[in-house]
This record gives C-alpha cells, sequence and structure tokens, in this order.
C-alpha cells in the first residue's frame, strides 16, 4: 500500500445513480477540485491505486448504496494514521453520523436534494483540513 499516493485535488463521487454523480461533479468543480465519478464496483478499484483527497458517497435511499467500500475506506485511513481520505455521505436522513447509526469512516452527512449551497462549503471544508 506505501506505493499509493493522495491526490487532495481529487474528489472520488460514488454512486448508483449516475445523474446524481454528474450533479455531485460538478459542485466538486467548482471548488476547484477534479471529481472521479464511479459506480460503488468501479470504485472499490479505483480506491486501491488513488488516494483521494476526498470521497463523495451517494447512500442511496437508506444509505447502504456504499457500504461495500467502508472496509477499504477505513484501511486506508489507517495505513495513513489519519483520518484520509475524509468521506461525505450524501442521504435522504438528517443527522451526525453517530445519530443516523453509520460507519466511523463516514465525517459529514449532507441530506438530500443535493444543492451547492449544502455540498461545496463541506467539501470545502474537508479539502481545507486536508491540505493543512
Amino acid at each position: 500500500m506505501g506505493s499509493v499516493l493522495a491526490d487532495f485535488s481529487r474528489v472520488l463521487v460514488v454512486g448508483k445513480s449516475p445523474v446524481n454523480r454528474v450533479v455531485v461533479s460538478k459542485i466538486v468543480e467548482r471548488s476547484g477540485l477534479k471529481p472521479i465519478s464511479e459506480s460503488p464496483e468501479a470504485a472499490a478499484t479505483t480506491l486501491l491505486s488513488l488516494i483521494p483527497g476526498a470521497v463523495v458517497l451517494d447512500g442511496g435511499a437508506d444509505n447502504k448504496d456504499c457500504d461495500a467500500l467502508m472496509p477499504g475506506i477505513d484501511a486506508l485511513r489507517r495505513s495513513s494514521g489519519t483520518s484520509r481520505p475524509p468521506v461525505i455521505l450524501l442521504s435522504t436522513k438528517n443527522g451526525t453520523p453517530e445519530s443516523l447509526g453509520l460507519s466511523s469512516v463516514i465525517d459529514a452527512v449532507v441530506v438530500k436534494p443535493i444543492t451547492t449551497e449544502r455540498l461545496q462549503p463541506v467539501i470545502d471544508h474537508l479539502i481545507g483540513l486536508g491540505r493543512n
């Protein structure tokens, strides 16, 4: 795993809905970052070759669409010794990762519908923390 480099300019956007991935990717671009849009299945492979600056997961109707990625993200964070990459979950439910009973890998929850006003400040904040 040591050869994998973190690229803070890239944000991995994961979800089953191609439409939602396009919406999120446009918001990521507004933050001056490069989105990598993947299905949950393809994203597992991407995480082996790239540590993105942040990960945005579309949880789907039950917040579970991207659950298969959690162990891989958790392993990345453990190997880096930090909580990198930060993970944002797009959720139909409002709350904190703790109150929604989500994986400890999730750093922030942004409630749907996905809007620039809701998502962009969270991306900017989490990426900003990573660069400091």
